[in-house]
């Protein structure tokens, strides 16, 4: 019975892919709005999200919530809109929607030829973050979590070799060796850290423990390499800035659990500046 659920799920995001070429770049982002904020409160929780959202901000009002939690879905929408156009944003078809600030932050790593963690969160297109390093000419490999759908997998699977990062890792502790194999062989590597991960640690996220991701304090532990944070801000619907923030070069004898602190409070920082523009569906705070 699943995987009927799953093949009927597959063929409607092939229509909707299908029809998304066919409208082009700027009305598929727009049908995708309205598609997410109508369909994509039917697929989670919405206790989850507002808990989720008061433990950001245990003041904040319902009207703010409900805001917050519209835009979030019509977020939501507007990405999987946009991912028939990868192909076009890597091969600089639709450079005029994309901006890229700190482009100085990234030749430094070009120029040092050393590897070094990216690190971002599940802000607007994220997809984007791996897509733009790799075809900077940074050698690159990425955690990536697989889609329960298996017959969606295959084809996000293909979409994310092909244009986006070719060296893909699959998050889990698999993954974590195969990372360290990569990062050895000189290539850098790309993790949202905003998820919550039961092998990681207790660490403070808008003042609650949260379960973090230790990888990028365990390569800085290791390897004594830099970070490099990556915010991606949606502007004006259908634009993107690309921002490679200031670089974050820890000292080797700082504990694991201190660096996965500050790097949440980076976080922390990007998803106040637009709380809209972060997907608030993950159950963030489970214990």
């Amino acid at each position: 019975m699943k995987n009927l659920i799953y093949f009927f799920e597959f063929l409607i995001i092939i229509i909707l892919f299908t029809i998304f070429r066919i409208i082009g770049y700027k009305a598929a982002s727009n049908l995708g709005f309205f598609i997410g904020k109508i369909f994509g409160p039917i697929f989670r929780s919405k206790s989850t999200i507002i808990k989720n959202i008061k433990n950001f901000k245990s003041s904040i009002d319902d009207k703010e919530i409900d805001k917050i939690i519209s835009n979030m879905w019509g977020n939501y929408g507007r990405i999987l809109a946009e991912y028939p156009f990868i192909p076009s944003f890597r091969k600089k078809k639709l450079e005029n929607f994309l901006e890229i600030e700190g482009m100085e932050n990234l030749k430094r790593i070009k120029d040092i030829k050393k590897p070094c963690i990216f690190i971002s969160g599940h802000f607007n297109n994220f997809e984007l973050m791996a897509m733009i390093i790799e075809r900077e000419g940074i050698d690159l490999s990425a955690v990536y979590r697989p889609l329960n759908n298996k017959f969606l997998n295959l084809i996000m699977e293909h979409l994310r070799k092909k244009y986006i990062c070719k060296n893909q890792i699959q998050k889990g502790f698999k993954g974590v060796r195969e990372a360290l194999t990569f990062f050895k062989k000189g290539k850098s590597l790309a993790i949202m850290i905003d998820q919550r991960v039961s092998e990681g640690i207790e660490s403070k996220f808008f003042g609650i423990n949260a379960y973090t991701t230790t990888i990028p304090a365990q390569f800085v532990k290791k390897f004594g390499c830099l970070i490099q944070p990556v915010y991606i801000q949606r502007v004006n619907k259908i634009n993107f800035k690309i921002l490679f923030d200031d670089q974050l070069n820890f000292d080797k004898n700082e504990n694991i659990e201190t660096i996965t602190e500050k790097l949440n409070i980076w976080l922390e920082k990007k998803i106040g500046k637009s709380p809209d523009q972060w997907i608030w569906t993950h159950d963030r705070w489970k214990r």
